[in-house]
């Protein structure tokens, strides 16, 4: 992504092109909503005609029977007659005003509010679909930022400001018109003043549009900090900084602050300038049509239908100016929720993905000669010339110290990432000729940090195949030994578990996680510390469940706590991105190279129950 300044400077009213595609569906609407903003742009632009007539015709014709020695009743009668008729006319502009004002604003906000939803929906559906690495160097903060603030202000100018700035386009060209027909002596002298008006305005338009671009991003980094935080509301209070965290919090609001004071300072500056040289204009041109009336080179109706018209015609300038400020915001928001869409992710299905065979008793797993960087890590080797091959309804443990690169099997297998060099194939299929789809839909993972989601037990569970039946899901909550603690709760399985899960103990969301892999029932299996949280006890029990759903599948399991996998088919004992050592318990205690190192120093001091708080400070070891 490029950088905030480089942003800044990029953004115009032709970032607003990207929102074309969302607002080309509804071309049928835009058009009717068009229709009611001309027509309701040329009702207020008949209302100076018929103000005319009423001055020079009802008023005029008045003011000429008032003057005779005597009126007759049948000249009270013409005079009373013509001043309905022309009442009547402006009441008929006001009613038709109102009613294609209504359809406009209804039509135009109506576009707004779907356009929104439709711009909201695809930046959320494309970045679900972003590997990782994306979010590696994109904060979450800020993509929700953009997901609400930015769409927001987006909703704002198609929904408002966009149909204001084209109403009173129309109404300032058109009563720039009748100005020429009418009066182009007093329309010339106006023009040029609002000329000047117009170029200082985009010199303020251009330093009001880098603050909105700016403005956004510092309230980005702040829902930013924000989201950081909340997801770890236990670590912040338990090392007691709520004050510091809301200080930092405060200090990158109080820049969010200052720049948009900045904004309103330059955009006030300007909304002065614009007020003042377009009430300049009104009175100059004022003041040269009651010249015009004292010469008797036009009526007292021609003088009232210009002095509308000019008041129309400065008015309409002043409101684009204002419109322009909201496009120039819009447009920063739309370039940042462009920029989203463009993202493009480095893991995408091929243009023809290869079917993977069937399978009957787990799947084969091969990785030839990978060498894999994280991205963040670009010096740093995650896998150096790794080569694993695991034949189906195998059942194999990854171990060794921290970072040797055990969780980057698993992570290539999902292809959530590709391997910078070699292959790796699941079924005999190189995972990146396949379908994504196709590829994870036979892999089940039990992840170390087990993931909750804000619904209740059952639609938690049920996460790992969405058409599984209610039976289904509480035999595979069975089988992993949470439908006991699950049943206890308040209103079983319909009871709501919090957002991340906050109303479960950490070993209870690691059984709802293996009930959700249960469930999904995939031929591959990976089990990333999925005992971990677990007492001695319940760890007993999963493990014999996780035993029995090791039958008839392949199974990929990470672990430190090595009593874990000692019956595991094959050990494969990994260190700084390679395989050092391969075999069962026994060979490789026999052989004493770091598997019996690490074996040593966990059988001695490792309990015959471990607990949770051994498992955290083996893996720390």
């Amino acid at each position: 992504m490029t950088s905030a300044s480089d942003r800044a400077k990029a953004a115009s009213p032709r970032s607003l092109s990207g929102l074309l595609p969302f607002l080309r569906p509804y071309r049928g609407r835009i058009a009717a909503a068009l229709l009611f903003l001309v027509a309701a742009a040329i009702t207020t632009l008949a209302f100076p005609v018929v103000l005319r007539k009423l001055i020079d015709g009802g008023l005029g014709l008045g003011g000429a029977a008032a003057t005779g020695a005597a009126t007759s009743a049948a000249a009270n009668g013409e005079r009373l007659m013509a001043l309905r008729d022309h009442f009547l006319g402006l009441f008929g502009v006001g009613v038709a005003l109102g009613v294609f004002s209504a359809l406009r604003f209804y039509a135009v906000t109506w576009l707004g509010e779907r356009v929104t939803a439709d711009l909201r929906n695809a930046v959320y559906r494309h970045v679900v679909k972003q590997s990782p690495a994306f979010f590696e160097t994109t904060a979450t903060g800020e993509v929700l930022s953009r997901l609400t603030t930015d769409t927001t202000l987006v909703q704002q100018v198609v929904g408002s400001s966009l149909s204001m700035g084209l109403r009173n386009g129309v109404m300032g060209v058109g009563a720039m018109v009748m100005l020429i027909v009418t009066n182009p002596y007093v329309m010339t002298q106006v023009l040029g003043i609002l000329l000047l008006v117009v170029a200082p305005s985009m010199v303020f338009g251009r330093r009001v549009r880098k603050l909105s671009r700016a403005s956004q991003d510092r309230v980005a980094d702040s829902s930013a900090i924000a989201a950081e935080v909340l997801n770890a509301i236990p670590v912040v209070q338990s090392y007691v900084q709520e004050h510091r965290e809301a200080a930092r919090f405060e200090v990158s609001t109080e820049h969010a602050f200052d720049t948009a004071r900045k904004r309103t300072r330059v955009r006030s500056m300007l909304v002065a300038f614009i007020i003042s040289a377009t009430f300049g204009a009104l009175l100059w041109g004022l003041y040269q049509g009651t010249q015009a009336v004292i010469a008797g080179r036009i009526t007292a109706g021609h003088l009232g239908e210009t002095v509308v018209y000019v008041m129309l015609l400065v008015s309409s300038v002043a409101v684009l100016s204002e419109v322009y400020g909201d496009l120039l915001r819009a447009a920063g928001a739309s370039e940042r929720l462009m920029e989203l869409l463009a993202a493009v992710s480095p893991v995408t299905d091929p243009a023809s993905p290869r079917p993977l065979p069937p399978t009957r008793a787990g799947s084969a797993i091969e990785l030839k000669h990978v060498q894999f960087h994280y991205p963040s890590r670009p010096t740093h080797a995650a896998l150096a010339d790794y080569s694993l091959k695991v034949q189906p309804g195998e059942t194999v443990a990854l171990v060794g110290p921290s970072g040797a690169g055990k969780s980057t099997v698993f992570q290539l297998l999902l292809r959530f990432y590709d391997a910078g060099a070699g292959a790796v194939t699941l079924d005999g299929v190189d995972v990146r000729e396949t379908a994504l789809h196709a590829l994870r839909a036979r892999i089940g993972i039990v992840p170390q940090d087990s993931t909750v989601f804000s619904a209740n037990a059952l639609e938690n569970i049920r996460y790992g195949r969405p058409d599984a039946s209610d039976d289904e899901v509480i035999a595979a909550a069975k089988a992993a030994f949470a439908d006991e603690f699950i049943r206890r709760l308040p209103e079983g399985y319909e009871t709501f578990l919090g957002e991340r899960g906050v109303r479960l103990s950490g070993g209870q969301r690691q059984r709802i996680a293996i009930a959700r892999a249960m469930l999904k029932n995939p031929p591959l299996l990976l089990l990333d510390e999925a005992t971990s949280a677990l007492d001695a006890e319940s760890e007993r029990m999963v493990q014999a469940a996780l035993e029995a759903a090791m039958a008839d599948r392949t199974t990929l399991v990470i672990a430190h706590r090595l009593a874990t996998v000692q019956k595991a088919d094959r050990i494969v004992v990994m260190d700084q991105g390679r395989i050092i050592e391969e075999g069962n318990h026994q060979e490789l205690m026999l052989r004493d190279g770091l598997y019996a190192k690490l074996a040593r120093m966990q059988f001695n001091t490792e309990p015959l129950a471990p607990t949770d708080e051994t498992a955290a400070s083996e893996e720390a070891a």
